[in-house]
Parts: C-alpha cells; sequence; structure tokens
C-alpha cells in the first residue's frame, strides 16, 4: 500500500507522520516547535524528510499560508511564522515528489474523504481557532481559486471599522469567529480587560448569565457568516473543526442557518477527524496527484 510522509506545518508547532492510501496513520506523530528562523525551519525539513523519504512514496506538507495551484511554493505572507517561509522552494527538499496545500484545504479534503462530509460532492469547512481557515469542496474538487488562494475567511461582517483584523483590513468574519473574537466580544460585552476564551467558556459550562450572553453573541457571529456561505456555495454540508468547534451548538446553527438562506436546506455538523486531519488531507491528496501524475 502507497504511503506519504505527511508534514504539518503552523506557526507554533510542526508535527509528521507516515500515513497510507486509506488516510490511515501508521506511525507515530512526532511534534517539533516550529523554527523562528527560515534556515532553521528549511533544516528541520530536510532532516525529518531525509530519516524518512525512503519509507514512502511522496512528501506531503500541509501548512500555513496559501499554496499556488501547481502545489509546489506559497502565494503571499502567512503572518504567523518567518517572513521568509513563502520563499521556500519546496521541491528541493527531497528527490521523491513533493507535494503542498493549505492545512484549512487539507484539513476539508480529510473531512470529505473519511470524515464528517464524505460521501458529499458539495462542502464548506471552517477551522474555528485563534484564527478562521477555510475550505471548500465544489462537485467533489477541491476550490482554489484562479491563484489558489480561495477559502480565505476575511469577508465584512460590518463597514464601521469597529475592529481591526490580523490582515489589517477592519471587521472580517476571522475577527468575530475566531477565538480571539470571542476574547473580544467578552471585553467589549463586559467592559474589561485580559478575558480569555476559557473565562468565557467556564463561565458558559457553570451557567454565568454574562458568560453565556457574550457566548451566544459569538456563536450568532458565527451563524452569520454561515448563512452567506451556504447562499454562496449551496452546500450539502458545513463542517466546523477546530479547538473552538467542539463548544459550538451544531443543532442551532443548522436550524439558523436554514430558517434565512434563500438557497436550498443544508447541515451543520463538527468534523470527525481529528487534530490530524491536516496531515491525512495532505497526504490523501499528495497520493492521489502522484499516482496520476
Amino acid at each position: 500500500m502507497r504511503k506519504a510522509l505527511a508534514i504539518d506545518v503552523g506557526g507554533t508547532k510542526v508535527y509528521n507522520t507516515i500515513v497510507n492510501e486509506k488516510g490511515e496513520i501508521i506511525a507515530e506523530v512526532e511534534k517539533n516547535p516550529t523554527p523562528k528562523t527560515f534556515d532553521e525551519i528549511k533544516s528541520l525539513f530536510k532532516k525529518i524528510i531525509t530519516y524518512y523519504e525512503n519509507e514512502v512514496d511522496v512528501i506531503a506538507f500541509s501548512t500555513c499560508g496559501a499554496v499556488n495551484n501547481t502545489n509546489d511554493g506559497i502565494v503571499g505572507s502567512t503572518g504567523n511564522i518567518a517572513k521568509e517561509y513563502p520563499s521556500m522552494d519546496f521541491k528541493s527538499l527531497s528527490s521523491k515528489n513533493v507535494f503542498v496545500e493549505n492545512d484549512a484545504n487539507c484539513a476539508a479534503w480529510a473531512e470529505h474523504i473519511t470524515g464528517a462530509s464524505k460521501g458529499m460532492p458539495y462542502s464548506v469547512m471552517l477551522t474555528l481557532g485563534t484564527g478562521v481557515g477555510g475550505g471548500i469542496i465544489l462537485d467533489n474538487k477541491l476550490y482554489k481559486g484562479k491563484n489558489g488562494a480561495a477559502g480565505e475567511m476575511h469577508f465584512k461582517m460590518r463597514t464601521d471599522k469597529h475592529r481591526k483584523c490580523t490582515c489589517g483590513a477592519y471587521d472580517c468574519f476571522e475577527s468575530y469567529a475566531s477565538g480571539t473574537g470571542l476574547k473580544l466580544t467578552a471585553e467589549e460585552m463586559l467592559g474589561k480587560k485580559n478575558i480569555t476564551t476559557y473565562d468565557v467558556i467556564d463561565g458558559l459550562k457553570n451557567g454565568d448569565e454574562k458568560m453565556t450572553a457574550v457566548f451566544n453573541r459569538w456563536q450568532d457571529d458565527i451563524l452569520a457568516g454561515l448563512i452567506g456561505l451556504a447562499n454562496i456555495f449551496d452546500p450539502d454540508v458545513m463542517v466546523l473543526s477546530g479547538s473552538m468547534a467542539e463548544f459550538v451548538d451544531t443543532e442551532y446553527l443548522t436550524k439558523g442557518v436554514n430558517a434565512e438562506i434563500v438557497t436550498t436546506p443544508t447541515k451543520v455538523v463538527k468534523a470527525t477527524t481529528g487534530n490530524y486531519s491536516g496531515m491525512i488531507g495532505a497526504a490523501l491528496l499528495a497520493l492521489e496527484v502522484n499516482a496520476n501524475g
């Protein structure tokens, strides 16, 4: 059975493991802190690949940042990693074929092939964490746009420049629907600084009325975004993943979306492929491309 060395690159951690063509993780998952400099990142990649490349058919990267449509390089800045990272020559890292894809796209593909959206030709996936990632599947194909940057969740939630987003613009969906967005919503509603997402979730679990109101506002901001996405893409399903997704009420969101959309009914569900979905999706995509090319 064919295998891929899967490497998941984030702003704080780099994971790697081996995944087979069924999407099964068949080796230990290793974790390293993301190095601070470009040269150190490249050295870490070379170390991992040199150790494992003889055991696999292809090298598969799931990475922060938008990835081009030839799946060999990053387009634009990633913001949370060494500034030179987008210049990485991934193909030079191994004599084997090297495949690169955006982490949210990889997670969306993992859900499409083995997870919550399996068997559904049209799906949208949102990763709710510190920020918000997005992956779109249309007619059983990963939708990447003309240059590979599709799926960025930076559409406007309001127009009065109320809240600055990490992208530099104001009032993007990410700045409301993310964990960071929950924190900012809590600070605005309660008139206090230094409130954490943990404070809100603990308050919600303990029945605190103020924290429950904060959470409900945040969840309604997610709902507003989902309504727009459902109207644009008319998906079979919308999948929520990431550290913040475990707290949302998918029944509430499904009901709210279907009450307002002008497209056909859809549903909101939680992802099922887990924390390593990026590596699973990258491996499945890479093995498919390698088999066809």
